[in-house]
């Protein structure tokens, strides 16, 4: 397995290609690609990634938020059909730099009132969007996330046993976020788990990095193991988590340093 950083975590201190070439230099082993808007939606700029990466492996590809996931599966054709074509479009860019995996948000649950997923209708959609990952040498990994699709326990079970070559990302925070513990996220998804995203919580409730503060990583690395997990586990933090790039560094070796002795 691996350790890396996603480029998210330099969200607002760099644009992507720079905090991308950042973590290169520092020599960090991999990482995930955070595509902040639909201009990094070319092959242009997936070739420019490309130019940045040098030694940094790139694990995954992520795109922020709501830009056109959510609407893969709406109702209303012309905006799926739209939403696909951009799908298509990301993934031909992430091609260009060598992304393994799509980390991906999927459908949005911002309503309060009562919603119930047809599994047959999201599948089938969801199938659609792991062919066209394929295409591009991408394997989509849906994501636990608090206000999406998958923010509770037997959503990508549903999903898995309906399609073909879907793969999971775990998201501790997503995890604690929709107040369920991500040791119940591991074993929904299991072997199929390629990526996990981390950050840490301190006592005052406040998020930080990665091993400073109350989450058992320890715990974490051995579930994972338990799960024979051999995909990369990335910091992802927000700007106002850490104040400088030392503590970031330090953070990426500490979990180095528990892989190491866990795995």
């Amino acid at each position: 397995m691996q350790v890396g950083i996603s480029t998210a975590t330099l969200f607002g201190r760099f644009v992507t290609e720079d905090a991308l070439e950042f973590l290169a230099k520092n020599k960090i082993d991999c990482a995930e690609v955070f595509l902040e808007s639909f201009c990094a939606y070319s092959d242009a700029y997936g070739k420019l990634i490309a130019k940045k990466k040098d030694q940094t492996a790139v694990h995954s590809v992520h795109v922020l938020t709501t830009q056109y996931e959510p609407q893969l599966y709406s109702l209303n054709e012309r905006a799926k059909a739209d939403s696909f074509k951009i799908l298509d479009m990301a993934m031909s860019s992430a091609e260009q730099f060598g992304a393994r995996y799509y980390t991906f948000h999927g459908g949005a649950r911002f309503k309060k009132t009562p919603f119930k997923i047809n599994y047959e209708r999201v599948a089938s959609i969801t199938q659609d969007i792991i062919d066209i990952a394929k295409k591009h040498n991408i394997t989509l990994a849906y994501e636990n996330v608090h206000w999406g699709y998958y923010n509770y326990i037997g959503f990508f079970d549903e999903v898995r046993k309906r399609t073909n070559g879907l793969k999971a990302t775990l998201d501790i925070k997503q995890a604690r976020q929709s107040d369920i513990p991500y040791s119940k996220f591991i074993d929904e998804m299991n072997k199929d788990i390629v990526t996990v995203h981390v950050s840490d919580i301190g006592e005052n409730g406040k998020m930080c990095l990665p091993g400073v503060g109350t989450t058992d990583f320890d715990d974490l690395f051995k579930r994972l193991k338990d799960v024979d997990f051999n995909g990369a586990v990335l910091i992802e933090a927000y700007q106002s988590d850490f104040e400088n790039y030392e503590q970031l560094f330090a953070s990426y070796e500490y979990l180095k340093e528990l892989a190491y002795k866990i795995f």
